[in-house]
């Protein structure tokens, strides 16, 4: 069993994702692959622009960073075995306060190794799909492991029922799946964990550098 964090990447005042979250909640804590189902909304964390750099981070092993608030971030996102990002679309790509979100998880490399997964909506007909088509990319870089199956909700303020039900049954099966996906790779990443990790690719890669260098 594992903790899946849900992260709600808009933080406007009007946001659609409340009408979306309820909904999210509800199926992850039914769903039985997860022992914690955690809400993580960046209405919660109001982390500054990303202003990390070799300077801010003191011991790699207990970074420090710029602001306490970041350091904290850092470690919660860290308690995640897995990730599920409610996004909206702004300007065909991901909220600004999302991006800063995840360039935030810096040298602590705490997405690392896990498991992915999103839900994209937005007041017309994309449904957040350019979104997260961004975030899969991003997350990449992150090292997380972004899953296939997502969940699209297009016309969102008209998806769901005065009871907060989908009106679509294809959202709730989206969903579903996305969430098997979910535990599924969440238990399976963890055991890879618990045997070993590699180190990250980008210190690999300069060990290396640096032994060619002095056989050179």
């Amino acid at each position: 069993m594992s903790k899946l964090q849900i992260i709600v990447g808009s933080t406007r005042p009007t946001r659609a994702a409340d009408r979306v979250l309820p909904w999210i909640v509800d199926r992850a804590e039914r769903h039985g692959g997860f022992e914690e189902v955690e809400v993580l909304d960046l209405r919660d964390w109001p982390l500054p622009f990303f202003q990390e750099h070799m300077g801010t981070i003191g011991d790699f092993a207990d970074p420090t960073y710029s602001e306490p608030i970041v350091r904290n971030w850092n470690r919660k996102v860290a308690e995640g075995d897995a990730y599920l990002i409610l996004t909206a679309e702004y300007n065909h790509s991901v909220p600004g306060q999302l991006k800063n979100a995840i360039d935030s998880v810096f040298v602590s490399f705490a997405f690392r190794n896990k498991p992915i997964g999103f839900v994209g909506y937005s007041g017309g007909i994309a449904a957040g799909t350019r979104a997260v088509e961004h975030l899969a990319l991003i997350a990449i870089e992150g090292e997380a492991v972004p899953m296939r199956n997502t969940v699209l909700i297009p016309f969102v303020t008209e998806a769901f029922d005065e009871a907060g039900e989908p009106k679509s049954p294809a959202t709730d099966i989206a969903l579903g799946i996305t969430l098997e996906d979910l535990a599924w790779f969440s238990k399976a990443l963890g055991r890879a964990r618990a045997e070993g990790e590699l180190l990250p690719g980008t210190f690999r890669a300069r060990a290396a550098a640096a032994a060619a260098a002095g056989e050179s």
